[in-house]
């Protein structure tokens, strides 16, 4: 299985339509260890935190193993037997929460997270089961809510400056007026005195 993958992946597309399909059943090895990949397709944006969700059912120990595979290349994520130990890889330190399902938590995630992520759930005695589930993740595009809001505070100040405008020109009437009222009354008290 780890070779169709592979091979898969180095021809490109055709693996996420492949990979879809059979991740939407459950996989059961010879031995009674079975892996369910509820969710095989999940989109994200930037900063979010992700569930990696997966059931596992096995009679005996288990160990966990969890891997990123981009175009950036493969790398370990983490490692664990549930109740005993975790190994976490120092890039993904402080960024992934493990549980006893199988399953792991992302947290904020990036656009170069996206990817597959292959779950290897191996039983004691040798028996591999694997699953994958491919993460897609899209920037938020935040340029027109900025050009709406850099239009709005323009419109504003153009609006305040108005308003400014608007309140001089007044001030300047009323100013004018009272002198013009003042100027006649004077003259009319020179007038009346002749």
């Amino acid at each position: 299985l780890i070779w169709f993958w592979c091979s898969m992946r180095v021809k490109g597309e055709p693996l996420k339509a492949a990979m879809a399909v059979v991740a939407h059943k459950t996989y059961r090895a010879q031995r009674g260890i079975s892996l369910l990949v509820p969710q095989p397709n999940i989109n994200a944006t930037v900063a979010q935190n992700i569930l990696l969700s997966v059931e596992y059912s096995c009679k005996g120990i288990v160990s966990i193993e969890w891997k990123h595979v981009s175009s950036w290349g493969t790398n370990k994520i983490v490692e664990w037997k549930p109740g005993s130990y975790t190994n976490i890889s120092k890039s993904y330190k402080d960024r992934v929460n493990t549980y006893e399902n199988g399953s792991i938590q992302l947290l904020n995630v990036g656009v170069r997270d996206a990817g597959y992520y292959v779950v290897t759930v191996t039983e004691e005695l040798g028996t591999n089961i694997y699953g994958t589930i491919v993460l897609s993740v899209y920037e938020i595009i935040y340029e027109d809510l900025h050009f709406v809001a850099v239009f709005f505070a323009f419109l504003t100040a153009v609006s305040a400056v108005l308003v400014c405008c608007m309140w001089f020109c007044n001030k300047s009437v009323h100013l004018f007026q009272n002198k013009r009222d003042k100027l006649k009354g004077n003259f009319l008290c020179v007038d009346i005195m002749m």
